[in-house]
C-alpha cells in the first residue's frame, strides 16, 4: 500500500522527534507539529502545507537532511521547510530576522505554517509565564523584551503580505503578551 504525502509525513516526524521533548512543558515535541498541521488542515490547506507543518522542525532539529526529505516528500514540501528552517549558525537576532523576512516573501502555505507555529508557541510561553512567573524564562536564549520584539516584529512583517484570521489571533496574543512585565 502507497502512503499519503501527509502519512509519510507524520512518520518521519515521529521518528525524527521520538525522542525530543518541549522545553517549557516536557510535553512530547511531536505533539507540537501535530497541532499545527491538524490546526491548518481544518483551515483547508493542501496536503503538501500539511506534511511541511508536520516537518516544519524536522531540518533545524534533527539530524534528518533535506536530501532524504525530499526523497520521502518531494521538493515542494522540502523547500517549504527550509524556509521555516531557521540558521542555528547564526547570532539569534540575526536568525530571526532572516526568518521574517523569508516567511514574509514565502508562499502563503509557509506563511500560514509560520503563524500557526507562532501562535502555538506563543500559547505555550502565555501558559509557562502564568504557571512559572520569571523563572520561565530561565530556559530561553533571550528573555522577555527580545521574544516581545520578534513577535511583533514578526507580526508586523506578516500583516503586510497575508490577511488571514490566524493573523488576527496572533495579532491578539502578540498584544497580550506585550502587557506583561
Amino acid at each position: 500500500m502507497r502512503h499519503g504525502i501527509v502519512d509519510t509525513a507524520a512518520r518521519i516526524a515521529l521518528r525524527a522527534h521520538q525522542s525530543q521533548k518541549r522545553r517549557n512543558d516536557g510535553d512530547p515535541y511531536i505533539i507540537h507539529p501535530f497541532m499545527i498541521a491538524m490546526q491548518l488542515k481544518g483551515f483547508g490547506f493542501d496536503d503538501e502545507v500539511v506534511a511541511a507543518a508536520l516537518l516544519h522542525d524536522v531540518l533545524e532539529d534533527t539530524a534528518v537532511t533535506a536530501r532524504e526529505l525530499g526523497a520521502e516528500v518531494g521538493a515542494k514540501v522540502v523547500a517549504m521547510v527550509q524556509v521555516l528552517s531557521e540558521d542555528k549558525s547564526l547570532p539569534w537576532e540575526e536568525r530571526k530576522e532572516l526568518y521574517i523576512n523569508n516567511v514574509v516573501a514565502a508562499t502563503d502555505g509557509v506563511k500560514a505554517i509560520a503563524v500557526a507555529d507562532k501562535l502555538y508557541n506563543l500559547t505555550d510561553m502565555l501558559a509557562g509565564l502564568d504557571h512559572e512567573g520569571e523563572e520561565f524564562w530561565q530556559d530561553f536564549t533571550r528573555g522577555s523584551d527580545q521574544q516581545k520584539w520578534f513577535f511583533r516584529s514578526f507580526v508586523d512583517a506578516i500583516k503586510t503580505s497575508w490577511k488571514h484570521p490566524l493573523v488576527d489571533e496572533l495579532e491578539t496574543l502578540t498584544q497580550e503578551f506585550e502587557v506583561l512585565p
